[in-house]
């Protein structure tokens, strides 16, 4: 990947290693997406379509 620089080195010391902490929260936001999607697949798959139309605004009316 990289060799590790001293200046690196020393960025991590004194602030964290950020690049780990945001491939972290890159993961975790992928894995509440793919949470979400799947749930919201699975809720729609037996739901009613429901289709605007000509139909549909005389039943309002």
């Amino acid at each position: 990947m990289y060799q590790e620089t001293p200046i690196f080195s020393r960025l991590v010391a004194e602030r964290g290693d950020v690049p780990a902490e945001v491939r972290g929260e890159a993961e975790r936001i992928h894995r509440d997406l793919a949470h979400v999607m799947r749930h919201s697949s699975a809720s729609h798959l037996g739901a009613p379509q429901h289709t605007a139309g000509p139909t549909a605004a005389r039943a309002v009316l």
